[in-house]
Order: structure tokens, then sequence, then C-alpha cells
């Protein structure tokens, strides 16, 4: 049996990047680890691109279909606040207010843990007869106490929102969110270039369509604390392209004056060489939400830091799919659709083809030789019959039938 020789790796190649002996095969948390995983992200971008648009497209039938469920602080309304205990539940509390006011409360959640837990109701705006019923029905049915630990009527507080001062937040909050990403497009502008820019815009677009397709899913209120942990998750994901884009950067640089590797190749390489990073910054980064999401808001039941918690979950996991899988191959689409990089790659593939049709012919060509050598492999043209030469079904004429006679 013949011995099995060492892969040979080309030193003027980044590709050639698994130098192991022959036989060996790393593991896929190894290759993982090292950079080496080879995996075909930019190569099979249309698979990513029809991810990409299934959540988008479900994340806009959501926002159009069914709407966001927008906070008190941005619709406006009204928010009744008591104080919590084992005899007042959330559900006590809303079978209070529907048979008070015959219709149901927007949302009614308990916030808080201790002594200090409250029970929060926000419904649409009510009048002040409303207010003063809803309010008297409440302490008649749970005797709340305040501070100094008396029953009293003032420990149930009642406060409106306009909808004028919802309309202000929401418009800040909406240019909060272009000064944002106009900042980013800037800066991605200035630190790299053009179609990188475009690319890092596109990512961002994309996870915020698809965070904000997810929040309406779950039908979870939109908050001031919702939009500060978008534009949160945002800076994230602007974190991450930059990391990506720079190592793409690095491996591309001079690509266009060799005919080895394509730009598409190199973006390929960057991407695997990142993408451990990536899923390492990932999971660091969801693992303290999760611990919000279990201790505060399951354990200790402070409500209203689901909103952020929630935003940033997704957001999170969202945004480092999107920086490997999404902006890498936006990134290679742009540049192979015009300009240098579209002349290079073409050049080659041409040089690739010509290289491998010279390949066969030289094989074609030895096995000839080789033919030539051994005496066969050739046709021969079948000899001619001389004038003097026996026909066809003749009797032999030889010195044997000479001699009979």
């Amino acid at each position: 049996m013949a011995k099995s020789s060492p892969v040979v790796v080309d030193s003027d190649s980044e590709l050639d990047y698994e130098a192991v002996s022959a036989g060996k095969r790393l593991s896929l948390f190894e290759r993982l680890y090292t950079g080496t995983g080879g995996f075909e992200i930019v190569g099979k971008r249309k698979v990513y691109y029809g991810i990409a648009a299934a959540l988008i497209a479900i994340a806009v039938a959501s926002m159009v279909f069914k709407g966001f469920t927008l906070g008190i602080d941005f619709a406006g309304g009204s928010r009744i606040q008591l104080p919590a205990s084992d005899s007042v539940t959330t559900s006590k509390v809303e079978d209070v207010y529907r048979s008070t006011l015959g219709h149901d409360p927007v949302t009614v959640q308990k916030a808080g843990s201790g002594s200090s837990a409250t029970i929060q109701i926000r419904s649409d705006t009510l009048s002040v007869e409303q207010a003063d019923k809803l309010q008297t029905a409440l302490f008649d049915t749970f005797h709340p106490k305040d501070s100094n630990g008396q029953a009293s009527r003032n420990a149930i507080s009642v406060a409106e929102i306009s909808g004028t001062w919802g309309g202000q937040v929401t418009k800040k909050a909406l240019l909060a969110l272009v000064v944002f990403v106009g900042l980013t497009t800037l800066y991605i502008a200035i630190r790299f270039e053009r179609d990188m820019a475009f690319a890092a815009v596109g990512s961002l677009f994309f996870n915020l369509i698809v965070t904000a397709g997810i929040y309406s899913l779950v039908g979870f209120e939109v908050t001031p604390a919702a939009v500060i942990g978008l534009l949160t998750i945002l800076g994230y994901v602007l974190y991450d392209n930059v990391v990506v884009f720079d190592k793409v950067e690095e491996n591309t640089r001079g690509v266009l004056h060799l005919t080895k590797h394509t730009y598409a190749e190199k973006a390929n390489l960057a991407a695997n060489q990142t993408l451990m990073r990536s899923i390492n910054t990932t999971v660091i980064g969801i693992l303290p939400i999760i611990g919000m999401l279990v201790v505060a808001v399951w354990l200790l039941g402070v409500g209203t830091l689901k909103d952020l918690a929630l935003v940033q979950l997704v957001g999170m996991i969202v945004g480092g799919y999107s920086s490997i899988f999404f902006a890498v191959p936006v990134l290679v689409t742009l540049k192979e659709t015009w300009g240098p990089v579209a002349a290079h790659t073409k050049k080659v593939l041409n040089r690739r083809s010509g290289g491998a049709k010279a390949r066969v012919g030289a094989v074609a060509g030895a096995a000839g030789r080789e033919a030539d050598a051994n005496g066969f492999g050739h046709d021969h043209a079948p000899r001619s019959q001389s004038a003097g030469a026996p026909r066809p079904g003749a009797r032999p004429s030889g010195k044997r039938q000479q001699r009979r006679h």
C-alpha cells in the first residue's frame, strides 16, 4: 500500500489554511475556533438572501396586519397604580376594572418586588368621573395602605398622559434613529469605503426590521426603554460590522494585482476568520440579558424590564447573524456588480478555465507518449496486398504442395 504523502500548502495562498497532516480531520469546533472552517458563506449567498427575505417578509406582515402595542408614553392614556400584596393580583385588578368601567384595560402588570411592588394599569384616556369611579372601586375591594401603613384612597394614583406628549416622544425617537443611521453611514464611509457603508446600512435596516417585527409578533408594549434598547443593539451591529469589514479589508488588500484568488474568496475567508469571534461576542452579550429576563422579570416580577430585555436579546442574535451572513454577501454582490472587482473576477475565472484546459491537454499528451513507448495505442492502416500475394480462399502453394507432385 502506498504511503500517504503530507498535504502541501501553498504559502502564497491564504485560502489553503488547513495545513494538517494527511488523514487528520479537525472537528467542527476546532475549525470554528481557528478560523479554518472553510464554510462557504459568500458562495451560497443566494440561500442567505432567501432566509433574509423570508424574515423580512414575516416581520413586515406582522407590522402591517398586527401592528404595535404602543406604550402610554407614545399613545397617551391613563395610568393607575396601587400597592401590590398577596390579595392584590393582576387578575383580580383586571376583574375590578372590567366590572367597573365595562371594558378591558390595555395592560395590567406587576412592577417591583417586596414592599415596593406595585400593580400598574394602563388604559385609554379616562374622564374625571371614570377615574374617580375606578379609584373608589379599587379601594373598596383591596383597601391598599399608604406609606404610613394606613388604608388610604390616596394610595391609588391616577396619571394622565396626553396624546400630544406621546407624539412628541415618537418624533424624538424617530429623529434619534435617523441621526444614528446617518452618523453610522458617515463613519463607515470615512473609515472604509462606499460599498462597505452601503452593506453596513443594509445590515442595520435588516436588523431593525426583523427586531421590530418580532416585537410586533410577541405583542410587547413599545416603550421608551424599548427604543433605547433598539438604539443599543444597533450600536452592537455597527461594532460587529466594523470588525468583519476590517478583516475583509485586510484580506483583500492588493487582491486586484493578483490573479490567483477573487475578491469573493478573500471575503469568504474573512467571514470564516471572524465567525467564532462573532459567536463569542453574541453569546457573551446575551447571557446578561437572559439573566435579566429570568431574575428580574420572572423571579422578582419587574415587568417593566422585559421590554428592554426582549429587544436587546432579539437584536443581538439577529445582529450576530447579519454581520456575517448578510453584510459580507451584500458587500461582495455590490463589488462584483460593477467596477474593477467585477473585471478582476472575470479575469481570474477565465485564467482558471484556461489552466484547466491546459492541464487536460497535458494529461492527454502524456498518455499518448506513453502509448507510443509501449508500441500500441495508434490506429495502423491495413497492409496493402502485393501482386504476388495469394487470393483470399486459394489453396496453399508452398513447398509441401509441390512435393506431392
